[in-house]
């Protein structure tokens, strides 16, 4: 088992930036791949980023490629997503998950955390 907890998200104006974390815990983290996933209201949940259980392998969204970047500290158990340059369109409740192999697809994760609220104003 593997437990996932998100934090960071908020409100900020268009523009702005906003670093989320998601510290994980249980079975050994740094053997997963981490993907990062958004869901709108009223829209399906989307893949936003993802990396592999060594860092060496990032994967992006063409939505948000050039703004967001996904990084992990295995040392520490928490992936990362850095959002620079946020639009109204990126305001959603953000999902960290975890799989064997990072894919675009959710539905090759495991485990999912609860998801932390991200609110961009324009």
């Amino acid at each position: 088992q593997v437990q996932l907890v998100e934090s960071g998200g908020g409100l900020v104006q268009a523009g702005g930036s906003l670093r989320l974390s998601c510290a994980a815990s249980g079975r050994s983290f740094s053997t997963y791949g981490m993907g990062w996933f958004r869901q709108a209201p009223g829209k399906e949940r989307e893949f936003v980023a993802a990396i592999s259980w060594s860092g060496d392998n990032t994967y992006y969204a063409d939505s948000v490629k050039g703004r967001f970047t996904i990084s992990r500290d295995n040392a520490k158990n928490t992936v990362f997503l850095q959002m620079n340059s946020l639009r109204a369109e990126d305001t959603a409740v953000y999902y960290c998950a975890a799989s064997e192999i990072p894919t675009r697809e959710g539905r090759h994760y495991d485990y999912w955390g609860q998801g932390t609220q991200v609110t961009v104003s324009s």
